[in-house]
C-alpha cells in the first residue's frame, strides 16, 4: 500500500491518524481531503503539513468531481473515511449539515470510489480497501448490563448518530450490492491531542484553567467508553491491512467511566499539575446544569472481535491516557487559542427550541 486517500484528516481523529500512518509507514503517501469547516484545522497538522509524503487538498467528500480527480490524479490503493460532522451538541441545533456530509458525502465518496475501483487490473481490484470510519452511537443507549458487539441492532437515538447510522448502512449495501471492498469501524468516545475543545474533556481542562463554570449534563452518571486516539489509529490500521472485507469491527477502550468521574478525575489531575494559587481544588468549578434533549444513558463496546481474530488490544487504560492527554492541552494551549479562533467561546450548545 504506497498511496491512500484520507477523508477529514484535519479533523482530530483524522490529523492524529495521519501522524501515526506516517511515523509508521516511511514510504506511505497520504492524499488528505478536508474541506476545513470549524473542527478541521491545519494547526492539527503541524509537522507533516511540508511533508512530502502529505498532500493536502481542501474540499468536502460530497464534491464527487472532486474526489473522482483525486482518485484518478493519485491512484490511491485505500481510503479511510474520517469526514464527518460529529457533535451531538451541534446535530439537535442543526441537524442539516449532518445529513448532508454524512449521508450525501458518503454516497458521494462510495460511488466514486466504485467507478474508480473498477478502472483498477483485476489484481490491484482485489486489493483495495475502502474503511469507514463510525461510532458506537448508531447502537442507541444500553442498560446497566452487557454490551454493544457488532451483531447490536441499531438504534440511533440523536440526528448525529441517525445520520452515522444511515452512512454505515450504505457502506454495508455498497459492499453486498456491488462488491465494493469495505470495511466498518465503530468506535467508543475518543480523547487525546488535538481534540477539539467542544467535546467534554478539551472543554473541562480548558473552564478548570480559566477559571470557569465546569458543566456537568444531568446528574453526570451517564457513561461512557473511553478510547485514547492512538490507540483508535493502531486499531484502524490493523482493521485495514488484516481485516475481511465486509466485516464490521468494534473497537473500545475497555475504560467505563460516567462523566462525573470523568470530570472529577480532570480536577484530581490538574490539581497536581497546575494547583491553584489559593490551595482549593477545582472540583469546586462543577456546575450542573439541564440535560441533553435524548442523552443516551450508557455506551459500552465488546471489542472481543478485534482482539480474536485481528490481535488488537487497547495500549493505554483511561488513567494513563487522561494523564497524557492532559498534560498536552497544558502545554498546547495556544494550539486551543487558534482553532477556536473566537468564533467557539466553549458557549452550551444543544439548547434546543424545537422539543415539542
Amino acid at each position: 500500500m504506497h498511496t491512500m486517500l484520507v477523508t477529514g484528516g484535519a479533523g482530530f481523529i483524522g490529523s492524529n491518524f495521519i501522524r501515526y500512518m506516517l511515523d509508521t509507514y516511511k514510504d506511505l503517501t497520504i492524499v488528505n481531503l478536508d474541506k476545513l469547516t470549524y473542527a478541521g484545522n491545519l494547526d492539527s497538522l503541524a509537522g507533516v503539513m511540508d511533508d512530502h509524503r502529505h498532500i493536502f487538498v481542501r474540499g468536502g467528500i460530497e464534491d464527487r468531481s472532486l474526489v473522482e480527480y483525486i482518485f484518478a490524479r493519485y491512484r490511491p490503493q485505500a481510503v479511510v473515511n474520517f469526514a464527518a460532522e460529529s457533535h451531538v451538541d451541534r446535530s439537535i441545533e442543526g441537524p442539516a449539515a449532518f445529513i448532508q456530509t454524512n449521508i450525501v458525502g458518503t454516497f458521494r465518496l462510495l460511488e466514486a470510489a466504485l467507478t474508480y475501483g473498477r478502472t483498477l487490473p483485476e489484481a490491484e481490484r482485489g486489493q483495495f480497501r475502502f474503511l469507514h470510519v463510525s461510532t458506537d452511537e448508531v447502537y442507541g443507549s444500553l442498560g446497566q448490563k452487557g454490551y454493544f458487539t457488532e451483531a447490536t441492532p441499531y438504534t440511533p437515538n440523536s440526528p448525529y448518530s441517525a445520520s452515522k447510522a444511515a452512512s454505515d448502512h450504505l457502506v454495508r449495501a455498497w459492499h453486498h450490492t456491488y462488491g465494493l471492498p469495505v470495511l466498518t469501524t465503530n468506535c467508543s468516545n475518543n480523547y487525546g491531542p488535538y481534540q477539539f475543545p467542544e467535546k467534554l474533556i478539551p472543554l473541562m481542562i480548558l473552564n478548570a484553567l480559566d477559571g470557569k463554570p465546569l458543566p456537568v449534563y444531568g446528574d453526570g452518571r451517564n457513561i461512557r467508553d473511553w478510547l485514547y486516539v492512538r490507540d483508535h489509529c493502531r486499531a484502524i490500521n490493523t482493521v485495514l491491512r488484516n481485516g475481511r472485507p465486509g466485516e464490521v469491527y468494534n473497537i473500545g477502550g475497555n475504560s467505563e467511566k460516567t462523566n462525573l468521574e470523568v470530570v472529577h478525575t480532570i480536577c484530581d489531575i490538574l490539581d497536581e499539575m497546575r494547583p491553584k494559587l489559593d490551595g482549593a481544588s477545582y472540583r469546586a468549578q462543577i456546575t450542573f446544569v439541564p440535560d441533553r434533549p435524548g442523552h443516551d444513558r450508557r455506551y459500552a463496546i465488546d471489542a472481543s472481535k478485534i482482539r480474536r481474530e485481528l490481535g488488537w488490544q487497547p495500549a493505554e487504560n483511561f488513567a494513563t491516557g487522561i494523564k497524557k492527554t492532559i498534560e498536552w492541552y497544558l502545554a498546547n494551549r495556544a494550539w486551543c487559542d487558534r482553532v477556536t479562533d473566537g468564533s467557539y467561546r466553549r458557549e452550551r450548545l444543544g439548547l434546543c427550541d424545537k422539543v415539542l
